[in-house]
């Protein structure tokens, strides 16, 4: 089950600052992308519409020493710098520093149904982090070194605008070196047991507390943000853009705006092709962000992200004002795809 959110007084408008970046950027780039006036293809009768599917919960409680993921490699590349505006797409090696915190046995993929930003058709909250779904006592793992903010419930202390709204919850702080921000935060939700205590030093991958379903979930998941203020409810930024892809895949990050510059918000259709010359293997669809999750200190910019998927080419495409926009991109493992649309 999916954890149900009330409904949110209004929220104001998060306050930029001048976002420290830094250019990683490895990028390939092709021609600029035309309207198309062609409709979208039917999926083929093999694939699987993933934002319908889910993996199984496990039965019983993970007892096993969970092991990290290693961190990607750095590339050692002189920087290419690349415009998604002006290209079909730009490769980059982006700030991918946190590892899943749940780690097999455990579900350690996140849950397509109610992603960062999403809505859901405008039925529940904007979703400000990511689902893991597991069974009440899976160990939950820091996922960076770095110090305890804060271990307790959320009625003590409140980190969004609801008093119980998280539960039990551990936030942890880590420095970082040679990303856009010099502190972020990741802060775990509806814990079952916390295993740290505030002011504690972690390492990545070490146990700090258990799934479970405290605060206002309705099922046993593991809530997951990455934040930028631990504070600020506004300040959180989309995990699938931190988080280390599983070996041999990559994510996806979209902008589209209008000739203004101006952000517009459609819905994607995106098709993955291991080989163009035969049919999709896998499709999605993509929502962009609810315009109250859009933080304006995220490096990229982008409104609307597919993470840790495997390594090929895919067809993005989407519709607006009637016209069919479409772009064919590759997906590496360990990068970051951007992808820039601009609507005529």
């Amino acid at each position: 089950m999916k954890p149900v959110r009330p409904s949110p007084p209004p929220l104001g408008k998060a306050v930029a600052f001048v976002i420290l970046a830094a250019s990683l950027i490895l990028a390939a780039c092709g021609k600029a992308a035309t309207p198309v006036s062609s409709p979208l293809p039917p999926a083929s009768p093999s694939a699987t519409l993933s934002t319908l599917t889910r993996t199984p919960l496990p039965t019983s409680p993970s007892t096993s020493t969970p092991t990290p993921l290693p961190p990607t490699a750095t590339s050692t590349a002189t920087p290419i710098p690349c415009d998604p505006s002006g290209t079909d797409y730009c490769l980059e090696n982006g700030y991918f520093i946190f590892q899943p915190p749940i780690s097999p046995p455990g579900t350690d993929g996140i849950d397509r149904g109610y992603p960062f930003g999403s809505t859901e058709g405008g039925t529940r909250e904007p979703h400000h982090g990511v689902e893991f779904y597991n069974a009440s006592g899976t160990p939950v793992l820091a996922a960076a070194g770095g110090t305890v903010y804060y271990a307790g419930d959320d009625t003590t202390r409140k980190f969004s605008p609801w008093s119980g709204f998280y539960g039990n919850i551990v936030v942890l702080q880590h420095p970082l070196s040679g990303a856009p921000f010099e502190i972020l935060y990741t802060l775990y939700a509806h814990l079952s047991k916390l295993d740290v205590t505030s002011g504690q030093s972690v390492i990545a991958g070490e146990k700090i507390g258990e799934v479970g379903l405290t605060g206002t979930a309705s099922g046993s998941h593991l809530h997951f943000e990455v934040r930028v203020d631990p504070d600020d409810y506004s300040s959180a930024l989309n995990p699938e853009l931190w988080l280390i892809p599983h070996p041999g895949n990559g994510t996806l990050a979209l902008l589209t705006t209008d000739q203004t510059g101006a952000k517009i918000f459609p819905t994607f259709n995106v098709q993955y092709y291991p080989d163009r010359t035969k049919p999709e293997a896998e499709h999605f669809q993509v929502d962009a962000y609810a315009l109250e999750t859009v933080n304006p200190r995220d490096p990229w910019g982008e409104i609307a992200a597919l993470g840790d998927q495997p390594a090929g080419s895919y067809r993005v495409t989407f519709q607006w004002a009637g016209v069919l926009y479409e772009k064919w991109v590759d997906i590496q493992p360990g990068k970051l795809t951007r992808v820039m649309f601009v609507v005529k």
